[in-house]
């Protein structure tokens, strides 16, 4: 049953909340909990109504406002400070310094203000500072302290009854103490990033003057930022840089001269909040003419450079945007696996996620094309794509918070391919995994858990390359998480060899007097080059043809092929197309001389193969 408090919180309420919110006061009014864990997006701002709230004065001045007699904020650099509270409640909690010992003598005057029937709603912002993560036997004794108090509060049926609500705040969950979070009447509730429908009214509210289709265009392109960050860009604003009338004005000037000044510099200056005019000149690129048949193309690209800058500086370095200059058409060679690409390209752009795949796994030899023919996919789906960094840290607990930082960065940016090269190294199998306190085997079960979330399908692709997937751990390569593995081998003929020679050169703006023929007759004699050894013969004929002043034609083609030496790791290369061979997922991938071989016989040679290239 609900206390008249309880009520109060729930007729009290009227203002539409984030989700979020709704789900906190709605374990609140069931009873499941009275302290709670806001969690992930807490730095954010909050659009409700008409205001933009932080979290703070969020909950102070729409959550509890008009429903709690007292809201303290407790805080180990501040100590305790009444936030606020009911109108008529007469605040009584002292101001308290942040000393340790005054600290805990102070929640217990709080806690008996509370008992004594004060409804109270008490904050900690960076709980995990106050809280952290580790084993209370290793805990200071004030800390130690510090901890069973709060434990004790959300046990405590009384202070229950009385109304009375703390709320722990913290980036990462996994920096709060573990005993406190498996507390059963201690709820964890995230914050996420906000969702496409969020951005829209934020959008709306700071840049009233943008058309609807504007508000769609900008609402799309601005997934994985945060409120704060939407609010740094958009006119509204504020700020002390340039307004929006100067930035519009200098914009206008810029583009004088050139089609729809006026309606561009309108919707420039609205994108651009917060930059210096040299940093508009260089973006805007007044001497580039906007593309016919593609009037968004500028302002995408505006939207694009800001949204980079700011994920790249949110997450510190620990994710690297990848920007693929070429699609599957400057690919050589390869046509089953581009056949294959092409599929999944079109069912990414049509949003069949039934036939789209979890995740990838580029399987094959060193130098066989694999990043670049998944570099050039991506580009053919037209997807975003992060590369993972290190976000391994020394410290202790970072590392898992840096990887959800990501990870929640990642979801709401989709769809969004996150590519993993040498995946071998970041989740190969094998010993060591206590070493690190068990930091590595958490990392990989977190980013196991995440790549077979359904939900993702669609939205988050996981592409692996590697050479060596014997190392993988055998977990991370079943369907529903890589579902599709897609082998590369060196090229079979004389004119796939030929196909990617011209690829290379062509993409290099190079032009090739050779005819097909003599083209053909040259790469009679490539055999066993990977693609990488090709790429760097064509470099070296275009080097050749330079220093001596002539066309890049057969003889110096053959003058090249003769000079270069290709590395010469035969064994270790056959080891790596079988280990390709006995990962793939469709034998129609495979090359002719793979193709109709037995299971059995595949493995046979796979272990021949395997003593030869690593018993040297």
């Amino acid at each position: 049953m609900s206390s008249p408090a309880h009520t109060a919180l729930a007729a009290g309420t009227r203002t539409a909340l984030p989700r979020w919110a709704e789900t906190l006061r709605q374990k609140y009014l069931a009873g499941e909990a009275s302290t709670f864990v806001l969690y992930r997006n807490v730095f954010d701002n909050f659009l409700v109504g008409e205001v933009l709230h932080d979290l703070q004065s969020f909950l102070v001045g729409e959550l509890f406002k008009d429903t709690k007699q007292q809201v303290c904020e407790i805080s180990l650099e501040r100590g305790i400070r009444v936030l606020g509270g009911k109108a008529d409640g007469a605040l009584a909690m002292p101001d308290v310094d942040a000393d340790s010992g005054a600290l805990l003598a102070s929640l217990h005057v709080l806690e008996a203000q509370m008992r004594g029937g004060r409804s109270t709603a008490v904050l900690v912002p960076y709980a995990d500072a106050l809280l952290p993560a580790g084993d209370p036997s290793f805990m200071a004794h004030a800390d130690r302290q510090l901890y069973l108090a709060f434990h004790r509060w959300s046990l405590d049926p009384a202070l229950t009854r009385g109304d009375n609500i703390t709320i722990l705040i913290s980036e990462s969950l996994n920096a709060i103490n573990p005993g406190l979070l498996s507390n059963p009447k201690v709820a964890a509730i995230e914050i996420p990033m906000p969702d496409l429908a969020q951005r829209r009214r934020v959008i709306a509210h700071l840049a009233p003057k943008l058309s609807e289709a504007q508000l769609t265009l900008f609402s799309d392109r601005t997934g994985g930022l945060r409120t704060v960050q939407l609010a740094s860009i958009m006119a509204s604003s504020g700020g002390h840089g340039m307004s929006e009338p100067q930035r519009r004005a200098l914009i206008l000037q810029l583009l004088q001269g050139t089609p729809d000044a006026e309606a561009r510099a309108t919707t420039l200056a609205a994108i651009t909040a917060g930059m210096t005019p040299a940093e508009v000149t260089r973006l805007i690129e007044p001497g580039r003419a906007l593309p016919e048949g593609d009037a968004n193309a500028e302002v995408l690209k505006v939207i694009h450079t800001r949204k980079r800058e700011m994920i790249e500086k949110e997450c510190a370095g620990l994710i690297e945007f990848i920007e693929p200059r070429h699609g599957l058409e400057a690919v050589g060679g390869h046509e089953h696996i581009k056949h294959e690409l092409l599929a999944i390209a079109r069912n990414l752009k049509a949003g069949d996620t039934a036939l789209t795949p979890m995740g990838l796994l580029a399987v094959g030899p060193m130098g066989s094309g694999k990043t670049f023919v998944i570099k050039a996919f991506l580009k053919e789906a037209g997807l975003s794509a992060v590369a993972l960094k290190n976000f391994r840290s020394k410290w202790v607990g970072s590392t898992e918070a840096n990887l959800e930082r990501v990870l929640a960065t990642v979801k709401a940016m989709g769809p969004i391919a996150v590519i993993i090269d040498e995946g071998d190294r970041s989740f190969g199998s094998g010993g060591g995994e206590d070493s690190d306190g068990g930091t590595s085997s958490r990392v990989i079960a977190r980013l196991k858990e995440f790549m077979a979330e359904t939900e993702n399908r669609g939205q988050v692709l996981f592409v692996m390359m590697t050479n060596r997937p014997d190392k993988l751990d055998s977990d991370i390569k079943r369907p529903g998480r890589l579902d599709r593995k897609i082998p590369f081998f060196y090229c079979e003929s004389a004119p796939e060899r030929a196909q990617v020679l011209n690829a290379v050169l062509s993409r290099y703006g190079e032009t090739c007097a050779a005819t097909p023929e003599e083209m053909l007759t040259l790469c009679d004699t490539l055999i066993g080059y990977s693609n990488a050894d090709l790429e760097a013969l064509a470099l070296l004929a275009v080097e050749l043809a330079r220093n001596q002043g002539r066309a890049l034609d057969a003889q110096v083609l053959a003058a090249a092929a003769e000079d270069f030496m290709p590395p010469q790791e035969r064994d270790m290369i056959e080891f790596m197309e079988l280990l390709a061979v006995s990962e793939t997922s469709r034998r129609s991938m495979l090359p002719q001389r793979f193709r109709d071989m037995a299971l059995a016989d595949i493995q046979d040679k796979l272990i021949q193969a395997r003593r030869r290239a690593l018993t040297r």
